[in-house]
């Protein structure tokens, strides 16, 4: 997490390791590109341990939402929409994010990136090409292809 969030140009496998501490780049590139792990799983984890080390009477849950500005049309959930971000209708994903905070600390807990519209859910192709997961769907699609 700490080379995840560095402040370092580039997050490919080699700036995110060294700010680790890692000796060689192998295990963060594994880590981003190929281990398989339950996201589920994680994001349950750390709600636990918000509930615990940060829960009290004081504590908030935070959401909210964010733009991010894209180039292409391919990257999975990509199309012109409003964004606060820039202010504007811009090309753009929009994600949600859900966070605890108090005076003990703050945790992000979990995220989801929007799926615009009907036209990402009724063109299969540009889901597949996007690698758009089913159980991401929105409006009463039915699960599968």
């Amino acid at each position: 997490m700490r080379g995840l969030l560095a402040d370092v140009p580039r997050k490919n496998g080699l700036q995110p390791a060294e700010q680790a501490g890692a000796a060689a780049p192998w295990s963060t590139q594994r880590l981003l590109g190929a281990a398989r792990w339950n996201a589920d799983e994680v994001r349950d984890v750390v709600l636990s341990y918000a509930v615990e080390r940060l829960g009290g009477p004081a504590a908030v849950l935070v959401l909210d939402e964010t733009g991010f500005l894209e180039k292409g049309s391919r990257s999975a959930r990509v199309q012109r929409q409003y964004t606060g971000t820039a202010g504007r209708i811009e090309n753009c994903q929009v994600g949600v994010f859900m966070g605890c905070a108090s005076s003990r600390g703050r945790v992000l807990i979990d995220l989801e990136r929007y799926l615009p519209d009907e036209s990402w859910v009724r063109d299969a192709g540009r889901r597949k090409d996007a690698a758009v997961l089913p159980k991401l769907w929105r409006y009463g699609e039915p699960a599968h292809p």
